[in-house]
């Protein structure tokens, strides 16, 4: 039996997690630590809240004493990564809050396992990183295990330098962990600066919808239900020391997505002319053109596969926030609306570079 720890356990694919934990390991005391910044939302853990198994802190991972004083008074056998500064384009405004909590937080709990877990292999360290450490792929390619790294943007530097300390607290102090790479996430729950969940509110809305370029940049999508399985599967049954390529598979251009998100919305509600709203605007700074993940065949061996396809999980997605307007109406603050004008307001009324 695992003690557990979720960082970063009230944002998108933290919440999912700490659900299906509670649900499937009843057995096993839960805590989700969270610094319910403007992503984190306890309404995201409604489901678990009374749950027996389940407790919550409010904490900065990058906060040692509040983190070491965590620690004495719950001590994890079993470490969740997923606190983070996610958002690329925030990252390109606000790079020093990433290293903060990307880095900084990263360090801190690993500092405190090495101090604590010294010559303990019945613990574990597990990193949930992304695909986006790899950089852009040609045409055609794969990210494999392969795959060096080659961070892009500020965020996915922030994050290939917590890998790198993973693995170097693994080598050098013996900390049993594993690192896993994820492509694209999608679902209930996903704070709304995000592709699908900032289109899908968009089509409510009638607002335009803005699509980086001329939409070609080609992503990997999963849908966060196929994730988190994996995560607990991985914790259960894979390789300490080892990484993962979490994928399924399903490499698609934004203009794609964005194109299927309007033709399931008019199906759903009837409207007809959904595709009007694509508004093509300028760029961002340093958008990579292509990833795609070559999921791990370890995955296999402990009997992982993704099961939601792409169209379905759009579909369940799209009819999960048509149906939940309190929720994303809510996590709207005005914290993100000053974000959303800032980023987007001159792209709006900017013709995309040709």
């Amino acid at each position: 039996m695992y003690r557990v720890w979720v960082t970063g356990g009230a944002g998108f694919i933290g919440s999912h997690l700490v659900r299906l934990l509670v649900r499937e390991r009843p057995e096993w005391p839960i805590h989700t630590l969270d610094a319910l910044t403007y992503a984190g939302n306890l309404a995201n853990l409604a489901e678990v809240w009374e749950a027996p198994n389940h407790h919550f802190h409010r904490v900065d991972v990058a906060d040692l004493p509040a983190v070491e004083a965590l620690w004495e008074a719950h001590p994890p056998s079993l470490i969740f990564h997923l606190a983070a500064e996610s958002h690329v384009d925030r990252s390109i405004l606000s790079p020093l809050d990433f290293f903060h909590t990307n880095v900084g937080g990263t360090v801190t709990l690993l500092e405190l396992a090495r101090q604590r877990w010294q010559g303990r292999q019945d613990v574990l360290f597990f990193q949930v990183s992304t695909d986006e450490v790899y950089g852009s792929l040609p045409e055609g390619g794969f990210f494999t295990e392969g795959s060096p790294y080659d961070p892009r943007s500020p965020y996915s530097a922030s994050k290939a330098a917590a890998d790198h300390f993973v693995r170097a607290y693994g080598h050098t102090y013996g900390l049993p962990f594993v690192i896993s790479n994820c492509g694209n996430n999608y679902g209930p729950y996903q704070f709304p600066e995000k592709l699908i969940p900032l289109t899908i509110v968009h089509l409510i809305e009638r607002r335009p919808i803005p699509v980086y370029g001329r939409g070609q940049n080609v992503r990997d999508w999963i849908h966060v239900e196929d994730h988190v399985r994996a995560l607990l599967m991985i914790a259960e049954k894979g390789r300490r020391g080892h990484t993962y390529l979490v994928g399924a598979r399903n490499p698609r251009t934004n203009l794609e997505v964005v194109s299927l998100l309007c033709q399931l919305y008019d199906e759903l509600t009837g409207q007809q002319d959904s595709q009007r709203l694509i508004t093509f605007v300028q760029d961002r700074p340093g958008h990579d053109l292509r990833y795609a993940i070559e999921p791990s065949p370890h995955l296999a061996d402990i009997g992982w596969q993704p099961q939601v396809s792409f169209e379905e999980g759009l579909r369940r997605t799209l009819q999960w926030y048509l149906a939940h307007p309190e929720w994303w109406q809510s996590v709207r603050s005005g914290q993100y609306q000053t974000y959303y004008e800032r980023w987007y307001g001159e792209r709006l009324k900017q013709p995309p570079a040709s």
